[in-house]
């Protein structure tokens, strides 16, 4: 019983840490966003800040499902073999954001029938360039909630040795 709970755990983990790195991805889009459109640090006021509070989760969403295949198949290739460096995160949440940005590559356009043509939006130097660092930052942010501990839950539990309580004095 106590192996399932640690699987369980470690799961739970696994998705809170997923989540972490979808809503780190997203806020990292909305600051690209928001330099491009010309804002500077001190004008982000209420009309700014209030507007993120919904639109980061809710583009998180999105980030979360254009991802769901590569980065599983980056956190399971990281819980079997036990790999807890951050770098590793790092560089699999670049290649993430290339899976994506392939992804929008072969998305028909609207209007276009059934042939697939590729829109010019997502072949500019900046959208991939975006998607590669907000796939960067989601890695660094999913190593931060749960990378650290991969593959913890292959190690057996270590049997607690029964304590004498030593000499008795007499």
């Amino acid at each position: 019983m106590g192996r399932m709970f640690a699987y369980l755990i470690r799961f739970a983990v696994i998705l809170i840490g997923y989540a972490a790195a979808a809503l780190a991805a997203s806020a990292f889009i909305h600051l690209l966003f928001l330099g491009a459109a010309g804002f500077q640090p001190d004008e982000s006021t209420a009309y700014v800040v209030g507007p993120l509070l919904f639109s980061i989760p809710f583009t998180a969403l999105f980030v979360g499902y254009f991802a769901f295949v590569p980065a599983g198949v980056a956190i399971v290739v990281s819980e079997i073999l036990g790999l807890r460096n951050w770098l590793f995160y790092a560089l699999a949440g670049a290649a993430i954001g290339v899976a994506v940005v392939a992804l929008f590559w072969q998305s028909p356009m609207p209007g276009g029938g059934f042939e697939t043509e590729i829109d010019s939006t997502f072949m500019t130097p900046r959208f991939i360039a975006s998607m590669i660092g907000s796939g960067i930052v989601g890695g660094i942010a999913y190593w931060l909630v749960s990378g650290r501990w991969a593959g913890n839950w292959r190690s057996e539990p270590q049997p607690q040795l029964p304590t004498s309580p030593g000499p008795s004095g007499s």
